[in-house]
């Protein structure tokens, strides 16, 4: 998939414009405001396949010792994590797991093809081996307009929460994207979950989501 530079570079001015009105380099942050999702507290159920992944990966789902609750976005940073989304995009074929290994749902890093999930978990890999807090890093379920599930990840960042997705080519706050965000991964522990408040008025059909 082609990214945009353009839309791309749109796309940030938009993150920041979404916080200058409220954030002041002398204000602390503003994590209640619309560009950052919010949590219930408390834990709640694993998707199956990623506790699948977490059996046969145990050293990838250990809690984080030190969370870092959020990376501070500079222009390098940015350009980087344009750079590992558009880059996971092109080189990963789109397939489904019943095609690729006739189950229903396979959780796992892309061998040059994978679902939505593999492209989350492949860019997830490369913005750790990049040097990314892996507690800002959090795989994402969430609805479709048409109701059916699909993973994305997460970015946590002094901007927002921004959101890499193999369906399109920009990288969004979490706020501006057509989805209904249902869970994500603890910021605590990479092998728990946590269930997501998302208000916003989006219509979706019904649609079961392990």
């Amino acid at each position: 998939m082609q990214s945009n530079k353009k839309g791309l570079g749109a796309a940030f001015m938009g993150a920041f414009m979404a916080l200058a009105a409220i954030i002041s380099p002398a204000q602390a942050l503003d994590t209640t405001n619309v560009a950052f999702a919010q949590t219930v507290g408390g834990t709640t159920s694993i998707p199956v396949g990623h506790a699948e992944f977490c059996n046969s990966r145990p050293d990838e789902c250990r809690p984080n010792a030190n969370p870092v609750a959020m990376v501070s976005l500079t222009e390098g940073l940015w350009q980087q994590l344009l750079s590992i989304n558009a880059g996971v995009n092109q080189h990963v074929v789109p397939v489904t797991d019943q095609d690729l290994y006739q189950v229903a749902e396979f959780w796992t890093y892309p061998n040059g093809y994978g679902d939505c999930e593999d492209y989350a978990l492949a860019k997830r890999r490369e913005l750790v081996n990049a040097g990314w807090p892996a507690s800002t890093l959090l795989m994402a379920v969430v609805k479709q307009a048409n109701g059916e599930g699909h993973a994305v990840l997460m970015v946590r960042t002094d901007r927002g929460d921004l959101v890499l997705d193999n369906q399109v080519g920009s990288v969004d706050l979490w706020s501006q994207t057509p989805y209904k965000f249902i869970k994500r991964q603890s910021q605590a522990d990479a092998g728990q979950w946590v269930d997501m408040i998302d208000t916003r008025d989006i219509v979706v059909a019904t649609a079961a989501i392990n």
